[in-house]
């Protein structure tokens, strides 16, 4: 593993001298994260990648307005903070993070301890609470002022601009791959009209703009050891403006797919049913009144959706030479867009069950 370089000032800013341990966490893809242990208890120090967040001061500025608010509703119910919501360990001068005098940004945060993530999971009763996690993440931030937050990534979930995107590298052909993905590119095609759907909502004021997670996988749930119950929702960095769908859709793409979004072999590759019932019906046991009919009937969509975006954001990079996603072989693009596409297919026809379990759950 890469030894990352910790810079004596930021071990002082956060009074880190002495120390009895530092070692890296695996597990993130973006930043690099340390264990540091200290007589006053564990905490989880971060070197963020601003080449990959151009703005780590926007980041922080969302991330303390939302956590301030959310721990202050977590202690209204009469939760426990500390545990159910991440709390960001300021410096000794009171800051919510720090540059290094190389111009390295880092922020440190509690470490919760017995509490564990899972990359993927098959235990209906695990998905189950990590629909629950992200329902109450929707129902606590429901009064929040989704418009104050900065937009980090520009146009992450607008999916007929990722559409846009995609023509442009298949007019553009730089690595010369068109020939080799014309039926993947028709398969797009015949969907280019229906991928407006939850945006045209959106710009008519049909669906309100949320505070919305933007990564809502599996592994971003911390769940309890001892009692296998979610208990924090972690990894804020894209949290910012959004659409209540696109953060449920984007769960449904990995929770209820058998297989992993880079699994070649399509005979494999199914969407669950049931692993989506037990992810809604989680997920609308916590959210409460806070999201409107049209938004709770757009859940499906947005499932089907968040896997079409997915799946042309695979197939463009796969059209520009593998420059923006990490790749192990020349292929591995083409299989990921494939595995999404074959999940599209697959929850098109189960779109009428979809619904159906939604306006189910709904009414009890």
């Amino acid at each position: 593993m890469e030894q990352i370089a910790i810079r004596p000032e930021v071990l002082k800013a956060y009074g880190f001298k002495p120390f009895l341990s530092i070692r890296p966490l695996t597990g993130g893809h973006i930043n690099n994260t340390l264990l540091v242990e200290t007589i006053r208890g564990k905490f989880v120090l971060q070197q963020m990648n601003h080449f990959v967040f151009p703005s780590p001061a926007d980041i922080m500025e969302n991330m303390v307005g939302v956590t301030d608010f959310l721990q202050k509703k977590v202690l209204e119910q009469g939760g426990d903070p500390k545990r159910e919501i991440i709390t960001i360990r300021r410096t000794l001068s009171g800051d919510p993070y720090i540059i290094d005098e190389t111009g390295e940004y880092w922020r440190c945060l509690c470490y919760i301890d017995h509490a564990k993530s899972y990359e993927s999971t098959e235990r209906l009763d695990t998905i189950f609470e990590a629909g629950r996690a992200f329902g109450n993440f929707q129902r606590m931030l429901e009064d929040y002022p989704a418009g104050t937050l900065h937009e980090i990534i520009e146009n992450f979930h607008n999916t007929p601009e990722r559409f846009r995107q995609l023509e442009q590298a298949i007019a553009s052909n730089k690595a010369s791959r068109k020939a080799q993905v014309e039926k993947e590119i028709l398969f797009t095609q015949k969907r280019k009209e229906g991928c407006r759907f939850l945006m045209d909502l959106l710009q008519k004021g049909e669906l309100p703009l949320r505070v919305t997670h933007n990564d809502t996988k599996l592994s971003n749930i911390l769940i309890d050891e001892e009692t296998g119950k979610a208990i924090c929702i972690i990894d804020l960095d894209t949290v910012m403006p959004g659409l209540a769908a696109f953060d449920f859709g984007d769960s449904i793409r990995a929770c209820a797919s058998t297989a992993a979004e880079d699994e070649a072999d399509l005979t494999k590759v199914h969407f669950d049913l049931s692993r989506f019932e037990a992810y809604t019906k989680g997920f609308l046991s916590s959210v409460g009144n806070a999201l409107t009919p049209l938004e709770l009937d757009t859940l499906p969509d947005g499932a089907r959706l968040m896997t079409f975006e997915v799946g042309i954001r695979f197939l463009a990079d796969y059209l520009n030479g593998d420059v923006y996603f990490k790749t192990g072989y020349p292929e591995h693009n083409l299989v990921r867009a494939r595995n999404q596409f074959k999940l599209v297919e697959e929850m098109e026809a189960a779109e009428p069950q979809m619904k159906r379990i939604v306006q189910n759950l709904k009414i009890s």
